[in-house]
C-alpha cells in the first residue's frame, strides 16, 4: 500500500498547500498576464508549480530508497524547480533557462546513469551505440522533452492531464519491472497533479507557471528512459508513444515556424491546442480531444511493450501522419467542425430542466445526507481503529470545532484537507480489519452504496442550476480513466482495484456537494466532526 500513500500523501500536501500560496501570489503580485496568443482574459496566479513540487517531494522522501539515480534524479529536479521558480518570477532570458535545463539533465546523465544507446531493432544486429553519443542523445532528449510539455501548458487542465496520463503509464509499467523508485515517484506526482487540477481545469483560478510544467516533462522523460534503457524486456522505443502528444506538437510548430521562415522558438498559436479551439471547439473541448490522443498513446505503448521496436515507430509515425491530416483535411475546408444537433439538443434540455429545478433538490439533497450518513458508517464498520488514527481524529475534533467557532473562513479548506485525508484509511480499514457483524447483507449493503453515492453524483451534476458550483470538465474524464485503469490492469486490480474506485467515488462526491453548498458549511462540518468523533471515541 506504499504507492497509494504515497499517492494520497502528495495530494493532501498538495491541496493544502495550494490556497495559501495563492495568497502569496496575490500579494507578490505573482501573475501570468494575458496577452495575444493566450487564452485567459485576465491576470492568474503561476505559483502552482511550487506546491506540485513539495507535495510530490513529502512521500518520496519518505518511501523512497536511495541510490544513485534516485539522488542525482532529485538533484536534476530541484535544479529544475528552482530556475523555473525563477523563470515564473522574473522571466528568465532563454539561454538561462536553457543552461539550467542542460544543467539538470547532465546530473541525471552523468551522475544517475541515463543513456540512450539501445535502440534495439532499429541498428544492425541490436547495435549498442557508443557511450559518447550516449551521453548527447540523451541530454538532449531531456532537455527537448522538458520543453516540448513546458510548450502545451496553453489550455487550463491541459498539461497537467497529458502528464498524469504518462505518468500512469510510466508508473505501471515500473510497477512490472519491479522498479520501487520510480514507481514511488510517479505516485508522487500523479497525486501532486491531482490536487493541482481542482484548481486548474476550465475556469482555472491558478496556473503551474514554468515551475510545474517544466518539473513534470523532465521527470516523465527521465523515468521512461530509465525505465527503458536498461536491461529489461520492454523496447527502448517506448517513451517515443509514452511521450508523444507533445514531441509531435512541438516538432510540428517548430517545423512549420521554420519552412515560414521565422524562429523555431518564435511564439505563436500555432499549436495543436489551439488550432482546435480555432476551428471552433471549446476549451474545455479541445482538451478533452487532447486527452483522447494522449489516451490512445499511452494505451498503445502498454500494448505494445514487448514488441519490435520498428512496430513502434511506425505505429507512432501513422498516428502522427493521421493527426497531422486531420488538421490538413478539416483547416483546408475553410469550414468550423460542426456542433451535432442532437448533443445540442440533449444539452438545451438538460439546461431547461436544471433551470425549472424539479428534481435537483430531491437529488442534491439525498446526494448529501447519504453521502455524510455514508461516512458516519464507515466509522462504525471497521473491527477495529488504529490508536494513531483515533488520536488523529481527536486532534480533528478539536482543529474543527476551533475553526468553527474562532475562524470561519477556513473551515471549507480544513474540511477538504481532512476529508482528504480522512476518506482514504477509513475505507482501507473497512476493506482489510471490516468487523464480523458486516458480513453478508450488511457487507453487501456497504458495496451497494458506493454505486448509490455515483448514481446520485450523476443526477446532481446534470440537474444543477448553479453556475459557479461544481462542473463537470475534462479532468473528470481523467477520473473515470484512472478508476478503469484500476480495475482493468493485472496487478492493480488485486492491489487497489475496487479500493481506489471508492476512494475516487467518495472524493467526487464530495466535491459536488462542497460545489453545491457553496458557504453553507454547516452540515458538512457536523457530519465530518461526528465520524471523527466516533473514530477517536472507538480508538482511545
Amino acid at each position: 500500500m506504499t504507492v497509494l500513500f504515497s499517492f494520497i500523501l502528495s495530494l493532501i500536501v498538495t491541496i493544502a498547500l495550494i490556497p495559501l500560496l495563492i495568497a502569496v501570489a496575490i500579494r507578490a503580485g505573482i501573475y501570468d498576464q494575458p496577452d495575444a496568443r493566450k487564452v485567459h482574459s485576465k491576470p492568474i496566479p503561476r505559483i502552482g508549480g511550487v506546491a506540485m513540487a513539495l507535495g510530490a517531494l513529502v512521500p518520496v522522501l519518505i518511501y523512497s530508497v536511495a541510490n544513485t539515480f534516485a539522488l542525482a534524479f532529485l538533484a536534476g529536479a530541484v535544479v529544475i524547480v528552482v530556475f523555473g521558480l525563477l523563470d515564473d518570477l522574473f522571466e528568465l532570458d532563454f539561454k538561462i533557462k536553457f543552461a539550467a535545463q542542460i544543467a539538470a539533465a547532465l546530473i541525471v546523465v552523468l551522475y544517475g546513469g541515463i543513456r540512450i544507446t539501445r535502440l534495439g531493432s532499429l541498428l544492425p544486429d541490436d547495435m549498442i551505440l557508443m557511450e559518447g553519443i550516449g551521453i548527447f542523445l540523451a541530454v538532449v532528449v531531456i532537455v527537448g522533452v522538458t520543453n516540448a510539455l513546458n510548450l502545451t501548458d496553453g489550455l487550463d487542465g491541459l498539461a497537467g492531464g497529458i502528464a498524469l496520463l504518462m505518468l500512469l503509464c510510466i508508473g505501471y509499467l515500473a510497477w512490472m519491472d519491479d522498479d520501487l523508485f520510480i514507481v514511488l515517484v510517479s505516485a508522487a506526482l500523479a497525486g501532486s497533479i491531482f490536487g493541482f487540477l481542482r484548481y486548474n481545469t476550465h475556469p482555472a483560478v491558478l496556473f503551474m507557471g514554468d515551475t510545474g510544467s517544466q518539473l513534470l516533462g523532465f521527470s516523465a522523460v527521465c523515468l521512461s528512459l530509465s525505465l527503458t534503457q536498461k536491461n529489461t524486456a520492454f523496447s527502448p522505443v517506448l517513451p517515443l508513444l509514452i511521450l508523444g502528444w507533445p514531441i509531435l506538437d512541438t516538432a510540428t510548430v517548430m517545423v512549420k515556424r521554420m519552412v515560414e521562415g521565422r524562429s523555431p522558438f518564435a511564439p505563436d498559436k500555432g499549436h495543436f491546442h489551439h488550432r482546435l479551439m480555432a476551428l471552433g471547439l471549446y476549451q474545455s473541448e479541445a482538451v478533452f480531444v487532447i486527452y483522447v490522443f494522449q489516451s490512445l498513446l499511452v494505451a498503445s505503448a502498454y500494448l505494445l511493450r514487448f514488441h519490435s521496436e520498428n512496430l513502434l515507430l511506425g505505429g507512432y509515425l501513422v498516428f502522427a501522419g493521421l493527426v497531422l491530416w486531420l488538421f490538413h483535411k478539416v483547416e483546408s475546408s475553410g469550414r468550423l467542425i460542426p456542433r451535432f444537433f442532437l448533443i445540442e439538443q440533449v444539452k438545451k434540455q438538460l439546461r431547461r430542466m436544471r433551470e425549472q429545478g424539479i428534481f435537483i433538490r430531491i437529488a442534491f439533497q439525498s446526494l448529501e445526507s447519504f453521502t455524510f450518513v455514508l461516512l458516519i458508517a464507515f466509522a462504525l464498520a471497521p473491527a477495529e481503529i488504529p490508536r494513531y488514527f483515533s488520536l488523529f481524529a481527536a486532534a480533528g475534533c478539536v482543529v474543527l470545532a476551533g475553526v468553527w467557532f474562532l475562524g470561519r473562513r477556513w473551515i471549507r479548506w480544513i474540511l477538504n484537507l481532512f476529508l482528504y485525508f480522512f476518506i482514504p484509511f477509513l475505507i482501507y480499514l473497512n476493506d482489510v480489519r471490516m468487523a464480523s457483524w458486516m458480513n453478508g447483507v450488511p457487507e453487501n449493503l456497504y458495496n451497494l452504496s458506493f454505486l448509490i453515492v455515483a448514481i446520485l453524483s450523476f443526477l446532481t451534476l446534470r440537474l444543477t442550476r448553479r453556475k459557479k458550483g461544481f462542473k463537470t470538465t475534462p479532468m473528470d474524464y481523467l477520473l473515470v480513466f484512472l478508476a478503469l485503469v484500476l480495475v482493468a490492469l493485472p496487478g492493480l486490480r488485486e492491489q487497489f482495484g475496487l479500493l481506489g474506485v471508492k476512494m475516487i467515488l467518495m472524493f467526487f462526491a464530495f466535491e459536488i456537494i462542497f460545489g453545491e453548498v457553496r458557504e453553507q458549511l454547516g452540515k458538512p462540518a457536523l457530519f465530518t466532526f461526528l465520524a471523527f468523533a466516533v473514530v477517536a471515541a472507538r480508538g482511545i
